[in-house]
């Protein structure tokens, strides 16, 4: 499947289709929830719309741990049924987008002092893949201390009394919630970002649809529609107070921070979890030229629009690391960049942010706005089917419409028959990016992101060649072209943030670059000097926050 059109030069006409149109749903929220929802409305045929008042994927969706997991901590808390769900769907999601789905191997030591015995953990991670439907090449695999030892080198010895090698898949959260916004385009669905519902339409006190502004025109609009589902995940309760119908449960936010240092300050083999002193884990992933790790788990009730890691959110990781590696010894001047997301968790009175409960909730208001909160990334297609269910149950013919069958809708550029095709694609992207500084490393970026659409991409570089511009510039350039045509980027945070991840994982080239990604978005989308500045200053005002801890 070849990318669709979906560009700020569609914005009129896709704003012609939200004004005059009515629709049989309105999905409010851009994250993969609402992306998911949108695809499976709209592949069943039902007439869907979306909007989002940031860009794509602005929350949670691409602040969590980039991680396509089955939740084995959710054992300790007897949630068999999540563990089920998420784990037989990760299987899914690999197989819908193989090269942004990636099979990672995950070293868990165990320690003498912390966490649960050997034998215990044996027995769980047994129960986990049989839950989880793992295949039998890529079961739990127990290790002894000295394996545990020459996986991973850089673990306090005295601590390690084994380990295990269990299956996870890597993924970029953003990368995943783009693509999926981009398959229900392709399948009709009226989408926009930077569109802020202010209130609902009523006809004799039913929702009908939603007052919407334009942050790129201020312009303010009615979105009719038949029904209404709100999938603003921290978002959620602010919707049911403007409509009136937040009574009995509500969310609990809390805050994970995740921290970027270069690998070779952190130079794990593997992605590794591992216990810390509080009884929590921690995630120590390698990806590229760096190294990540989180996350924490703290109540928030701060500004929801701006979460950032504070210093003693970075420095309780920095300790949960030097603790387990003590050779490394990292400081807060290693830390090249951050991100920091919340949890739309349901609230249980009585429950430690912990001890809450990861499971979906859908609820429905008097007025019919369905909302839905709470879940996790591994289960968006389900938490979607689950939706769409009861909106066609509650509003529509059920014979008229398809089942759910976004197990089976490949995503952009994911043609791949297995992970050994990809690994094969990535190879012949290396050769091709012979002279880039890092080629392997940058073909497996490409690739990860974008699957057989880099191809593409190399094709518009190739119009650049004759530039004296260097190398990996050209190609930064023609990737912003890709995602400009492609994927409604209209800012240079949609660019550097949420479409590369560069913010994160490549912050240098951020620096390096970011001036000239400037200078080609003013000519691309035809930016003032006011908006090239404003856009430029932005940007260093998120780098400072990333880069600054208080």
């Amino acid at each position: 499947m070849s990318a669709a059109k979906f560009s700020v030069f569609e914005r009129e006409q896709i704003l012609g289709r939200l004004r005059k149109e009515t629709f049989d749903l309105l999905v409010i929220g851009g994250g993969i929830t609402g992306a998911g929802i949108a695809l499976d409305a709209a592949s069943r045929g039902l007439k869907t719309a979306l909007v989002e008042k940031n860009d794509f994927a602005f929350g949670t969706s691409s602040r969590s741990t980039k991680l396509i997991h089955g939740g084995l901590r959710y054992l300790k808390q007897l949630e068999f049924g999540l563990v089920r769900e998420v784990g037989s769907e990760r299987a899914v999601v690999h197989n819908l987008a193989p090269h942004l789905v990636v099979p990672e191997k995950m070293l868990l030591p165990l320690s003498v002092k912390k966490g649960l015995g050997y034998w215990l953990t044996s027995i769980g991670l047994r129960i986990y893949d049989y839950l989880a439907g793992v295949k039998p090449e890529d079961q739990r695999r127990m290790l002894t201390r000295m394996q545990t030892l020459r996986y991973e080198p850089l673990l306090k010895t005295d601590d390690v009394k084994g380990g295990a090698i269990y299956a996870e898949y890597r993924t970029d959260d953003a990368r995943l919630t783009i693509e999926v916004i981009k398959a229900a385009v392709q399948h009709h669905a009226c989408i926009l970002n930077y569109a802020k519902v202010n209130d609902f339409i009523y006809q004799e006190d039913v929702i009908g649809g939603a007052s919407v502004t334009d942050h790129l025109t201020n312009e303010s609009f009615i979105i009719e529609s038949r029904v209404v589902v709100s999938a603003t995940g921290p978002w959620v309760d602010q919707l049911r107070d403007i409509n009136n119908s937040k009574l009995g449960k509500r969310l609990h936010l809390t805050k994970g921070v995740h921290i970027v240092v270069p690998h070779e300050k952190l130079p794990v083999r593997q992605a590794i979890y591992f216990d810390v002193d509080d009884g929590r884990m921690i995630f120590s992933i390698p990806r590229g030229r760096t190294t990540y790790i989180g996350t924490t788990d703290t109540t928030y009730t701060g500004n929801l629009d701006q979460v950032v890691t504070t210093q003693e959110d970075a420095q309780y990781l920095l300790n949960a690391v030097n603790a387990n590696f003590p050779t490394v010894r990292l400081t807060l001047a290693d830390i090249e960049s951050s991100w920091a997301g919340l949890r739309p968790l349901i609230h249980e009175d009585g429950k430690s942010t912990s001890e809450l409960s990861r499971k979906d909730e859908i609820f429905e208001s008097d007025t019919g706005l369905i909302s839905i909160a709470g879940g996790k990334l591994t289960g968006y297609r389900k938490m979607a089917e689950r939706v769409v269910n009861l909106v066609i149950k509650k509003h529509f013919s059920q014979n008229t419409y398809k089942p759910c069958y976004t197990n089976k809708i490949k995503l952009n550029g994911s043609d791949f028959s297995s992970s050994k095709e990809v690994r094969h694609y990535i190879s012949h992207i290396a050769e091709k990016l012979s002279a880039s500084q890092s080629p392997l490393i940058t073909a497996r970026y490409m690739v990860e992101n974008y699957g057989r659409q880099t191809d593409q991409i190399l094709s518009a570089m190739d119009e650049l060649l004759k530039s004296e511009e260097p190398f990996d510039l050209k190609l930064l350039k023609a990737e912003l072209q890709f995602t400009i045509q492609h994927e409604m980027v209209t800012s240079l945070q949609d660019f550097f943030v949420r479409r590369t991840g560069l913010l994160y994982f490549d912050i240098p080239k951020v620096f390096r670059w970011k001036h000239e990604i400037a200078s080609a978005c003013k000519i691309s989308l035809g930016w003032d000097d006011a908006r090239f500045k404003s856009e430029l200053q932005g940007l260093d005002n998120l780098i400072s926050q990333v880069t600054s801890f208080r």
